[in-house]
């Protein structure tokens, strides 16, 4: 009886120690699930560790075939070769300022937007809502040539006005995903906090600015960020738009090989010069490097914010 009582004690351990119990997690559901873990990160971390390691090999060790991870030395020559090329000094602050200029103003209009379209009523209000979520489903292949057409009429081209002048109408890069969200957001708290301040007779642009947007931080910090990071990494229209006259770090990294050339010229047949993907990848690494260190300072922010505003995923 004992024998039979002491295996039924030692399986129902088992059994919690491996599968778990109702308020614990077995050991076998951790073990999966930090596998699960270990191949999703490793998926996503490693083009970003190929292209570290890669833009610390110098050319010898980048046509050695027995070295793959490590390099025999930390060679940071490539660095300095791509911040030449790319013009670092100046383009990082036209980055800055084309990403951030934008975004903020975008982040201004869409929360007024948003709280418009969450606290008043007016004809046509469903049918407005439809036509802002349709500006997002549209590829922006098919506005591309009318907005071409309307920009260059206005003399805008090979200026910054055609990024700066729809953030501020609300309708820049994704602008109606932000529109959306600080619609859901202002729609989400009380209305009974702007009847209360409506009787003590705060106007609706008080009442905006001194109870909506304070509670709305979170939803200000993840449409700045998105917003900061769409704008940053925006070639495609901005090449089409500013033409030379204005070249972000993005943007230049397009034509970096053409650059590179131009910079230093292979005149007498020697392969020194020519570009290896070692100084390809040493670009790359410093046009995202700001992006990173971004995150990395605010990712604690970003994590509270996009929780509270309610951001799955995009």
């Amino acid at each position: 009886m004992m024998k039979v009582m002491s295996k039924k004690i030692t399986a129902a351990k088992f059994k919690k120690i491996f599968l778990g119990s109702g308020k614990t997690d077995g050991l076998t559901k951790k073990i999966i699930v930090i596998a699960l873990l270990i191949g999703i990160g490793f998926v996503y971390l490693y083009p970003l560790l190929f292209m570290v390691v890669n833009s610390m090999m110098n050319s010898t060790d980048l046509v050695n075939p027995t070295v793959r991870w490590v390099p025999t030395e930390l060679y940071f020559g490539n660095f300095k070769i791509a911040y030449r090329v790319l013009e670092a000094n100046k383009a990082l602050i036209t980055s800055i300022l084309m990403a951030g200029i934008p975004a903020l103003l975008q982040t201004t209009s869409c929360a007024l937007i948003g709280y418009g379209f969450a606290r008043f009523e007016f004809p046509l209000k469903k049918l407005c809502l439809l036509l802002l979520v349709a500006t997002f489903i549209i590829p922006v292949q098919v506005t591309m040539v009318p907005r071409y057409m309307l920009f260059d009429a206005y003399k805008m081209i090979n200026t910054a006005l055609p990024s700066v002048v729809p953030a501020i109408l609300g309708q820049g890069i994704k602008g109606s995903i932000f529109v959306l969200i600080f619609y859901q957001f202002f729609r989400s708290y009380p209305i009974v906090l702007d009847e209360a301040a409506e009787i003590d007779g705060a106007s609706q642009l008080t009442i905006f600015l001194k109870i909506a947007l304070p509670m709305s931080i979170p939803a200000i910090v993840v449409t700045f960020l998105f917003s900061f990071v769409w704008y940053w990494n925006e070639t495609y229209l901005s090449g089409l738009f500013f033409g030379k006259v204005i070249q972000t770090l993005p943007m230049k990294l397009q034509s970096f090989v053409d650059s590179y050339t131009k910079l230093y010229p292979t005149t007498d047949g020697s392969t020194v010069n020519k570009l290896n993907e070692s100084i390809r990848m040493a670009g790359t690494l410093i046009t995202i490097a700001p992006l990173i260190f971004m995150y990395l300072f605010l990712q604690k922010q970003f994590v509270e914010s996009a929780d509270k505003s309610g951001i799955t995923g995009e």
